[in-house]
């Protein structure tokens, strides 16, 4: 019996599955460059010397090569830049990663209160009433019931018909506002990119199963301001205060525009307001403790949401007692909700909360 050897080709799929896991971990890195991928391929070649990522059969020139074939970066000159592409490759790792850490998987049973017209169709039936469409006719549970009230002449009467329940389907409009003062990476500790992986999973999130909800994003320092959810890997910190007041204003006005019965903000922050614009537009900054001045104004604009039907869940990442006091005063009066999550849980707190709220009925 001949044995013959030959040389061992990979298989194109493990092939492939390395090259997805790298791309993964650039994915990672790129957030907390800032989306600078000339960083961040010194960070892949850094990490190829203590841990061997790159050998020959994908090497690291190979992988920068894969990378500008698939459009994820392109050259300028001498360095290289993110694409559109690329950024949307980070939103699609981003949300796979909070998937993977969850606890509870997302996908189906998100429970809410409300039945009515909508697309979604339950398991409970009820009686047929006038204006139910026929598509949602319960012919089995229908014909049950005309054999038990007339045996097998199957003479259909109006009370023999039952229709499946529908699942109330309404759009919601989200504003993601993000905290960027300094103290978001104050101690050595990065808060801002886990802040940013979760803020570009929830954006796939709603692309992909929700498409039409609206998320916008507003980040927030000495003062507040709009930016493209496409800008998110570009998002960084600076030496600011927190004016939480501002982007509780900003975001008002955004979701005052939309036509959506659902509405809401998501604020992750991990400091308490210590910035405010007085009324004749100077920026007035007190850092220590709960200035009243401050406080107050703030709390005034989460009561203005409130009126307006907008309710605010607030995300700390931090335990500070400034903090927890004034959130705690915050979500009293807005009927809100408050979290304070580590930053490995923030992903699971935020988008558990997003799937099971976002078709609260607002009467």
């Amino acid at each position: 019996m001949g044995i013959q050897y030959t040389k061992w080709i990979p298989r194109v799929d493990d092939t492939e599955d390395r090259l997805e896991q790298l791309l993964g971990l650039l994915s990672q890195i790129l957030i907390h460059t800032s989306g600078d991928v000339e960083e961040a391929l010194k960070w892949m070649r850094y990490i190829d010397q203590r841990q061997g990522i790159f050998d020959d059969e994908m090497s690291y020139e190979a992988f920068v090569k894969e990378l500008e074939k698939r459009g994820y970066v392109k050259q300028d000159k001498d360095a290289f830049s993110l694409t559109e592409k690329g950024g949307r490759r980070i939103r699609e790792d981003s949300l796979r990663f909070v998937y993977s850490s969850l606890k509870k998987g997302l996908s189906g049973g998100h429970e809410t209160p409300f039945e009515g017209e909508g697309v979604e169709r339950l398991s409970e039936t009820r009686p047929y009433r006038y204006g139910d469409q026929a598509s949602n006719v319960d012919f089995t549970s229908t014909i049950g019931n005309a054999i038990r009230r007339s045996g097998f002449d199957l003479n259909l009467h109006e009370d023999d018909f039952e229709v499946y329940e529908v699942e109330h389907t309404t759009s919601c409009a989200t504003v993601m506002l993000l905290d960027i003062s300094h103290s978001m990476i104050l101690y050595g500790e990065d808060r801002i990119s886990p802040a940013k992986r979760v803020a570009m999973a929830l954006a796939e999130l709603i692309i992909r199963k929700y498409p039409k909800d609206e998320l916008h994003l507003v980040l927030f320092g000495d003062d507040a301001k709009q930016v493209k959810i496409e800008d998110l890997p570009f998002v960084s910190v600076g030496p600011y205060h927190t004016n939480t007041k501002a982007g509780l204003l900003m975001a008002r006005n955004i979701l005052r525009r939309t036509r959506n019965v659902n509405r809401q903000i998501f604020m992750i922050t991990d400091g308490k307001p210590s910035a405010i614009y007085d009324r004749n537009g100077r920026l007035y900054l007190n850092s220590f403790g709960l200035d009243p001045r401050i406080v107050n104004r703030t709390l005034d604009e989460a009561m203005t949401c409130r009126r307006e039907k907008i309710t605010i869940s607030t995300f700390m990442v931090t335990q500070d007692p400034y903090l927890v006091g004034f959130v705690e005063k915050l979500t009293e009066m807005n009927h809100g909700r408050a979290y304070y999550s580590s930053l490995d849980s923030l992903g699971e707190y935020i988008l558990v909360d997003y799937v099971k709220n976002r078709r609260r009925r607002v009467n």
